[in-house]
């Protein structure tokens, strides 16, 4: 049985609303995540957040290219997300970040007909979810 969701193409203006919020989004996230390595309990620990946050750079890297590409401007990153000082509530605040980012990246992966946009924003969802994954150990193990 096949399914057909009937989604509406996005708008270029809505599409570069969506990458203008995904690049805040993972802006605050390389901020947050260095800060959570850095209070990491032990150096395997540190290591793989700093490997998480090599994928949040190059997200980064990606969707400011696509702004770029689409709007023939360069992005002005801000941080809209404020990072928890204590890394157990840190760690919360990321596991639950990278889940709301998953649906996010489905949601314009989803909407946009851009082939080459739609494969960027799979791939970095199935990252965030691979991120989620180790943010949720952490929590359950440390």
């Amino acid at each position: 049985m096949q399914y057909y969701y009937a989604v509406q193409p996005s708008s270029s203006a809505e599409l570069i609303t969506d990458i203008s919020k995904a690049i805040n989004g993972e802006y605050s996230a390389i901020y947050c995540y260095e800060q959570l390595a850095n209070q990491a309990p032990n150096t395997a620990i540190k290591n793989q957040i700093l490997e998480i946050r090599q994928d949040e750079i190059r997200h980064f890297k990606m969707f400011s290219y696509l702004y770029s590409s689409l709007t023939a401007k360069q992005p002005s990153p801000q941080i809209t997300e404020q990072c928890p000082a204590n890394f157990k509530s840190g760690i919360l605040a990321a596991f639950k970040d990278e889940q709301e980012t998953v649906d996010f990246y489905n949601e314009i992966a989803g909407k946009t007909n851009h082939l080459f946009i739609k494969e960027q924003f799979r791939r970095a969802s199935a990252d965030e979810q691979n991120h989620a994954v180790w943010f949720l150990y952490f929590l359950n193990h440390y």
